[in-house]
């Protein structure tokens, strides 16, 4: 059976979470490099709002936890490009 605490889904995301970020820091340069890009024009809400988090909406909930999952997955994965230069 499998256990839906916070605490377990939790667990389970940041495990997804670093095994991304490995991966993401695997591949080569030339296939890196565009996905990064990529999440890096994701982690800002693009609606138009100049502090999209300022005034929370049910609605924006799940956009702002994307574009916040897309910044911490790229953070991990140059952390772990710096580890394997180390």
């Amino acid at each position: 059976m499998t256990d839906t605490t916070p605490s377990a889904l939790e667990g389970r995301l940041l495990a997804h979470r670093r095994i991304l970020s490995r991966l993401i820091a695997a591949l080569p340069e030339q296939d890196r490099a565009p996905l990064l890009d990529w999440m890096s024009a994701r982690e800002v809400m693009r609606d138009g709002q100049e502090d999209p988090g300022a005034v929370p909406t049910e609605g924006s909930a799940l956009e702002l936890a994307m574009a916040d999952e897309f910044s911490r997955v790229a953070i991990l994965a140059g952390d772990s490009l710096s580890d394997q230069v180390s």
